[in-house]
C-alpha cells in the first residue's frame, strides 16, 4: 500500500513538473517583446539628417563615375605644361618628339618624364567685355562667342560670363551648347571696364569648377582698363598658379590719338596689355581689323587649343615653399626650321604664405 502511494506521489510531481514547464512556455509566448532603448531628441534628429545626408552622398559619387571618363587625377608633385609649337608661319608642328623639347625651371635642365599630343577636352571659359565702351560692338562680338560655342566638342565643358565694373557669371560650366547660346541674349552694356579684376575672377571659378584639367579663357574685349583693383603682375600670376591658357581677342579703336608728345595711344596701350597677358599665360592675342576676321580667329582658337603639346616632369627643386618658379621650353627639330613654343612662363610651388584673391564671380542679373 505505501509502494502505491509513493509511486503515486512521483507521478503526481512529475505531472505537476510538466504543467508549470507548459504554463511558463505559454507565458513567454505572451509577454511584450522588450522595449526599445529611449532616444533623446537630439540623437533622433542625427539620425534623420543622416538619412537625409546620405542619398546626397550617393548623388555625388554618381556624379564624380559619370564624369569618371573625362577626369584627369594626375600626381600633385608633377609638374604639366601645354605647349603649342608653330613654325614662323603659324602652322602648328605636329610630329615632335620626346627627344626634341627641353624644359628649363630657373635655367636648369629638367629630367622629361613624358610627352604626349592627346587631343583631349578643354574647360573653356567665355568671357565677354560688356562695358560701356563696347556698346556699339556687342553684336558682332556676341556673333563671334557664338561661333566659339559651335566649335565645341561634346565632352567639352564651357562657360559663359560677361563683365563691367565687375565679373557676372551668366551660365556656369555645361556641355549644353543651346544654354550657352541662350546666355548670349542676357549680354547687356553698361558701366565701367574693370579687365584685370574680371580675368582673376574668371581663371579662379575655371580653376575651382572645372572638371577637366586643361583650362582656357577666350576674352572679348576693346582691351579699355579702368577700374580694376589689381595690377597686372597679379593677374599674370593668379594665371600661371590657376594653369589657365588665356586667348584675348582685342577689337580696339585704332583712331585714338597719342597721349601726350612720346606717349601711346589708347588703342596701342591696350594692344599691349593683352599680348602681355596673353603669352604670360601660354596663350596668344588677336587684333581683327575688320569684323569679318573674326569667325576665322575663333576657329583658329579652337585648333590652337588642340593642338598642343602635354608635357610633363618631376622638378628638381622640390622645395615646397611657395616660390615662384621660371620656366623655358626648347625645342629642337631635325631641321633647320625656326619653331615657336607658347606655353607658361612659369608656376608657384605649392606652400609658403599666398595672399587669398578677393575678386569674386557674381550671377548675372539683367536689368
Amino acid at each position: 500500500m505505501r509502494l502505491n502511494q509513493s509511486k503515486l506521489l512521483t507521478i503526481g510531481l512529475i505531472f505537476l513538473f510538466l504543467v508549470a514547464g507548459f504554463v511558463n512556455a505559454q507565458q513567454k509566448k505572451t509577454d511584450p517583446p522588450p522595449a526599445a532603448p529611449t532616444t533623446s531628441p537630439k540623437e533622433t534628429q542625427k539620425k534623420d539628417d543622416d538619412k537625409k545626408k546620405e542619398p546626397q552622398r550617393r548623388g555625388a559619387e554618381d556624379d564624380q563615375q559619370a564624369e569618371k571618363g573625362f577626369v584627369e587625377k594626375i600626381d600633385t608633385d608633377v609638374v604639366l605644361l601645354d605647349v603649342a609649337v608653330f613654325d614662323q608661319t603659324g602652322k602648328p608642328i605636329e610630329s615632335l618628339k620626346e627627344s626634341n623639347f627641353q624644359v628649363f625651371e630657373d635655367k636648369i635642365n629638367q629630367r622629361i618624364e613624358s610627352v604626349s599630343r592627346t587631343d583631349v577636352p578643354v574647360s573653356l571659359g567665355i568671357v565677354i567685355d560688356t562695358s560701356g565702351s563696347m556698346r556699339t560692338k556687342l553684336q558682332t562680338v556676341s556673333d563671334s562667342a557664338l561661333g566659339l560655342i559651335k566649335q565645341l566638342r561634346t565632352d567639352d565643358e564651357a562657360f559663359l560670363a560677361q563683365f563691367k565694373a565687375e565679373a557676372e557669371l551668366v551660365r556656369d560650366f555645361t556641355r549644353d551648347k543651346r544654354e550657352l547660346e541662350d546666355g548670349l541674349n542676357d549680354l547687356y552694356t553698361g558701366g565701367g571696364t574693370a579687365l584685370l579684376d574680371a580675368l582673376i575672377a574668371t581663371a579662379d571659378h575655371a580653376q575651382a569648377k572645372a572638371k577637366l584639367r586643361k583650362k582656357a579663357l577666350v576674352v572679348i574685349t576693346d582691351g579699355i582698363e579702368k577700374n580694376s583693383a589689381v595690377k597686372e603682375k597679379e593677374v599674370t600670376k593668379a594665371l600661371q598658379e590657376d594653369d589657365v591658357q588665356v586667348y584675348l581677342v582685342g577689337i580696339l579703336d585704332e583712331t585714338d590719338e597719342p597721349s601726350g608728345l612720346f606717349g601711346k595711344s589708347g588703342a596701342k596701350k591696350a594692344k599691349d596689355l593683352l599680348i602681355r597677358l596673353a603669352e604670360d599665360s601660354g596663350g596668344r592675342a588677336f587684333f581683327p581689323k575688320d569684323a569679318r576676321e573674326i569667325p576665322a580667329i575663333m576657329e583658329q582658337i579652337a585648333k590652337d587649343l588642340r593642338a598642343q603639346y602635354q608635357i610633363s616632369y618631376y622638378p628638381t627643386n622640390d622645395k615646397k615653399d611657395g616660390t615662384f618658379r621660371a620656366i623655358k621650353v626648347v625645342v629642337n627639330g631635325s631641321d633647320n626650321r625656326k619653331m615657336i613654343t607658347r606655353t607658361r612662363q612659369g608656376y608657384t610651388a605649392k606652400g609658403g604664405s599666398p595672399q587669398a584673391v578677393e575678386s569674386k564671380i557674381r550671377s548675372a542679373k539683367p536689368e
